[in-house]
């Protein structure tokens, strides 16, 4: 085996690409570095740098209306822009403009105070009418900015829309979002939008407190546990189904066995669900899927955070798996900085948001970083003694070449081989398994000549 590297340590091998005809979006979400002031143009600079020109912003409603704490709504006309305050979105949605980036809104609660029906929160049972005038002033306001709406984050989660349950304990957020869905839908259409729309945003597990994903999707379709139709329930326009599909500590591999829970582990689920609900004729056929919010969570986080080094690696093989199914239109970083912690109380209470950054809270780069610019997974199969290798020098234009490297333990990292990509940046190949301490890196110089280094990975599978 050592000679057969020896010989191949400096030969150019291209390699069969990978998929040559996809080019899967990649968006990302940065609410900490873009929506401040002083670190927004270099975060616009380096996420434009990682090579993603994509944007997921969640607009919340609250944050734009009018006397949004009162239980009196304001005399105004709320389908009129002129009505609400948009200076926090309004300079980042002018410069992913201006940069002509693809753009994503999630219109979401909570909401204004007002528009709950005299409700004491935010979030509980949101007016479908309200919503739709909210719309039709969101679109005559952002319209030529935004690429695609989408509506509502996370409406399985009592964060953002209650009540998840009725008093007997059946799912209650579905039928309300909905309700909230097809307002939306009025509301864009009278502003004359055509954009598409997104329907779920789902989170991706269930709980006492939580609609499990599949069990959200059906209620909102009007289709019983085994797909079928229940009342009469008109059929929405649904443009693509988006999905958060965060996974826990043990990774993209993990499988979970609560059956109406979707995590990146176990995707093929939202597909089977959706062609069933296709088949039901709820949803047009191979309805796209957008992973809209997904990241691996790192130290310092004690509930959730994985090694610094096994965050970059889950993130690859994550984005692979989205990779291979054909249905995936779009996959997601979130976010770019971590989270600031809480200045009291325990670890758990102190890193209570998300460490999924590429570089951690006080800016120092991860892992991650580099991976996310240049992802590589070293994918293992039973019984074999290679691993399949796949890749993606994502800030490239066009076909470009990427240089594999190998070592074991402490070694010196040796290059094994040259790889051609396709015109997507995306390649693949095939290196010897080796033992438990060999890794891999990928090196890549750009146009203008300026080399790369991506992290250390080792094999997953």
């Amino acid at each position: 085996m050592a000679t057969l590297l020896a010989a191949l340590a400096f030969a150019a091998i291209s390699a069969a690409p990978a998929h040559a005809s996809k080019g899967e979006e990649v968006t990302f979400e940065a609410p900490r570095d873009l929506f401040d002031p002083a670190q927004r143009e270099a975060a616009f600079s380096e996420i434009d740098s990682l090579g993603a020109h994509a944007l997921r912003i969640v607009l919340y409603w609250q944050d734009v209306a009018p006397d949004a704490a009162s239980r009196v709504k304001p005399k105004l006309d709320m389908t009129d822009p002129a009505s609400y305050d948009w200076s926090k979105y309004q300079p980042v949605l002018d410069e992913a403009k201006a940069r002509g980036w693809t753009v994503q809104v999630t219109a979401s609660g909570p909401v204004p105070r007002w528009a709950t029906n005299g409700a004491r929160d935010n979030t509980t049972r949101p007016s479908p009418n309200e919503f739709r005038m909210f719309m039709t002033a969101l679109s005559k306001h952002f319209g030529d900015e935004v690429t695609r709406w989408s509506i509502w984050n996370e409406p399985n989660h009592p964060q953002f829309l209650d009540p998840q349950y009725d008093s007997k304990h059946k799912p209650a957020s579905p039928q309300i979002y909905r309700g909230l869905y097809a307002a939306a839908l009025r509301g864009l259409a009278d502003a004359g939008d055509t954009k598409p729309v997104l329907m779920g945003e789902t989170a991706p597990t269930g709980t006492t407190k939580d609609v499990a994903p599949l069990t959200f999707l059906r209620g909102a379709l009007c289709l019983n546990d085994n797909y079928k139709k229940v009342g009469s329930c008109a059929k929405l326009r649904v443009d693509g189904y988006a999905h958060h599909a965060y996974t826990n500590r043990s990774g993209p591999l993990f499988k979970t066995t609560h059956p109406n829970d979707v995590m990146i582990g176990v995707l093929g689920r939202l597909v089977t669900a959706l062609d069933k609900a296709a088949a039901a004729g709820a949803v047009n056929k191979k309805l796209p899927i957008y992973l809209t919010e997904f990241g691996i969570q790192s130290v310092p986080d004690p509930s959730f955070g994985v090694s610094l080094q096994r965050q970059a690696e889950y993130r690859s093989y994550s984005e692979r798996i989205a990779y291979y199914n054909s249905r995936v239109a779009a996959f997601s970083q979130y976010l770019l900085t971590d989270d600031l912690p809480h200045l009291d109380g325990p670890a758990s209470q102190k890193y209570s948001g998300f460490e999924s950054g590429l570089r951690t809270t006080d800016g120092k780069a991860k892992p991650a970083l580099d991976g996310f610019r240049l992802p590589l997974v070293a994918k293992k199969s039973k019984g074999s003694t290679k691993v399949s290798l796949w890749g993606l020098a994502r800030p490239a234009k066009g076909a470009t070449k990427v240089t594999v490297q190998q070592r074991d333990g402490s070694a010196s990292w040796k290059t094994i081989k040259t790889v051609s990509t396709d015109s997507h940046g995306y390649w693949t190949s095939t290196a010897s398994l080796g033992g438990a301490k060999r890794a891999w890196r990928v090196e890549w110089t750009d146009p203008q000549g300026k080399q790369w280094t991506g992290p250390a990975t080792r094999a997953l599978g």
